[in-house]
């Protein structure tokens, strides 16, 4: 058009991209790359974060050694992670093995045979820490859940200041997380699951570590004019071969982290494509392709690959022992499924001779053969394992299951543990005659964190389209990639704690639309009423924390108390 003077691709890095509200030049892509994440002091973030963790884990600490007893899926881990420190991988277990160990006497108590496991192992190991420190109690099968849970807490803090470039909404991250009652529990249960939902947040903040790190040395490095649209290459990026290590711990605890990982890992190179056109690269999306995308499949994907086989390193030095007893059982002769529930999951059994590992048959090799043909066994291990989880789960049925699309609406929680029937006098209970009290941990959500997130949520989504502001991508390819998988196997027993990995990033979302609202101006009416809705809407969250928290912690209450807390038919 006459008049108008067109800007340079190349110089859009270093040109004003226009002008606030309040007449001030918008920071340059260069300069936005190089700016401090946060203007306060490192020092009074760090500090503050640790305080709210530290509150955390003295919660997930108290009376953690009650209720005295396997609660839930406990009688397999806690087992699985005692016998893998003393033997180096999982034995199955004997009669009675249960009250032999809730009795102080841990000896007798395994078979020398294998167990088939179905999980990995590394939320097993991290249990298996607490009980070599703590022994093989309820307190030592915990402990290490409850550290975890803190330092997820700690994470979620860091994850959010950085976003946010502020330490008060990551605090507020951190406390919203802190007081809800589902990851409370599980951070005080030793299930599996507090540990992969570490894991996966640690990865998600390591990418975005990433993503900011690699902004600053593009602003750095590339050359003014740039002499090569693919230049520089960042062959060496730590933060992103991080992530892979802790991507790789993640879906080594369970496999379901996978979903994020494709997930997050096309977000990265779409980060990588926007950074490329930021400073003013033509055709960033196919040249990125060729410069960003394959060493970055290889630092993250790969890396979390190798940490994956790596961390079945029990399992591969003992090998032999998989082969002879487990080489041919139910899973491996398994046939087919005909897709109907007619009492049996099999159309056919193969013979034991028809459907043996083939490295049962052969001979031991020895030295980097006998590595080659361990790791031949891990794979038709995990054939057994898939088959397990897609077909023998199949048309099961549990008094907890629930509908995947209900879990952020808290549609049906899990009773962990329970005492009923408690009569006045005992234990304390002063219930009114005719009356009774109990005990219940309830794996359960804060229900005004879920039901107020799901507005958040909502509200993300509009402002990553409607704005293209990248932070809100985090929390909703965070949700989907972590929830919407299960739809996929909603005919088999799924349980609504699965949901711990989807937490985080609901609480980003509410943080995240908490700051928008706030805004980043000087005070006035708009930074005040954000603060009155945000300090209003923690207060609700602390409100329901205190009022569940007996249903939380197996705390003595009467009956009639438990049914307060009970809102719909369907938490019983």
């Amino acid at each position: 058009m006459p008049g108008v003077t067109a800007t340079a691709p190349e110089t859009r890095a270093r040109a004003p991209l226009g002008r606030t509200t309040r007449g001030e030049p918008l920071p340059t892509a260069a300069e936005r790359a190089v700016s401090p994440g946060s203007p306060e002091h490192p020092l009074t973030g760090w500090l503050a974060s640790i305080a709210v963790a530290g509150l955390a884990l003295f919660l997930r600490l108290w009376e953690l050694g009650r209720p005295r007893s396997f609660s839930f899926d406990e009688t397999y881990y806690a087992k699985d992670a005692w016998s893998m420190l003393h033997f180096g991988y999982v034995r199955d277990y004997t009669d009675k093995a249960d009250e032999r160990i809730l009795a102080g006497r841990t000896t007798g108590s395994w078979a020398d045979d294998p167990s088939m496991i179905v999980h990995p192992e590394v939320g097993k190991w991290m249990i298996a820490a607490g009980e070599r420190v703590f022994g093989m109690d309820p307190f030592g099968w915990r402990v290490a859940a409850a550290v975890t849970g803190a330092l997820m807490i700690l994470v979620m803090i860091r994850l959010a200041r950085r976003l946010t470039g502020s330490t008060m909404l990551g605090l507020l991250a951190g406390l919203l997380l802190c007081f809800d009652g589902l990851q409370l529990v599980l951070s005080r249960l030793a299930l599996l699951d507090i540990f992969v939902a570490f894991w996966t947040l640690l990865a998600v903040h390591l990418l975005v570590m990433d993503r900011d790190s690699v902004r600053r040395r593009l602003a750095r490095l590339r050359p003014d004019p740039p002499t090569s649209a693919f230049r520089p290459f960042l062959w060496w990026r730590p933060w992103l071969l991080a992530s892979g290590v802790a991507w790789g711990l993640a879906i080594g605890t369970k496999w379901t982290p996978a979903y994020a990982l494709a997930a997050f890992g096309l977000l990265a190179w779409a980060w990588m494509v926007g950074a490329r056109r930021s400073f003013g690269v033509r055709g960033a999306l196919w040249k990125s392709l060729i410069a960003d995308a394959l060493p970055m499949a290889v630092q993250l994907v790969g890396t979390a690959a190798v940490v994956y086989v790596a961390s079945w390193g029990g399992w591969l030095a003992n090998a032999d022992a998989y082969e002879e007893s487990l080489s041919s059982n139910q899973y491996t002769r398994f046939v087919s499924w005909d897709g109907t529930c007619n009492g049996t999951d099999m159309t056919g059994v193969r013979s034991d001779d028809q459907a043996r590992w083939p490295t049962a048959t052969e001979k031991d090799a020895k030295g980097l053969a006998e590595v080659t043909q361990s790791l031949r066994s891990l794979w038709y291990y995990h054939q057994d394992v898939y088959t397990f989880h897609t077909n023998f789960l199949s048309c099961s049925e549990h008094t907890y299951a629930s509908d995947p699309a209900g879990w952020l609406l808290l549609n049906r929680p899990v009773g962990v543990d329970a005492q009923l029937d408690i009569k006045p006098g005992e234990q304390g209970c002063d219930a009114a005659p005719g009356s009774d009290c109990l005990r219940q941990v309830l794996l359960l959500g804060n229900p005004a964190l879920w039901w107020g997130s799901l507005i958040a949520l909502a509200a993300a989504l509009v402002l990553w389209v409607g704005s293209r502001d990248w932070r809100y991508g985090v929390a909703v390819v965070g949700v989907a990639s972590t929830w919407l998988p299960w739809l996929l196997y909603d005919d088999r027993p799924i349980f609504s704690f699965y949901a711990i990995l989807t937490l985080p990033f609901l609480v980003l979302a509410c943080v995240l639309v908490l700051g928008r609202l706030m805004g980043s101006g000087a005070p006035g009416p708009r930074r005040t009423w954000g603060v009155v809705v945000g300090g209003s809407f923690l207060i609700l969250v602390m409100l329901a924390f205190a009022w569940f928290w007996p249903v939380w912690t197996d705390q003595l209450i009467t009956k009639q108390e438990w049914l307060q807390r009970i809102w719909f038919e369907r938490w019983i």
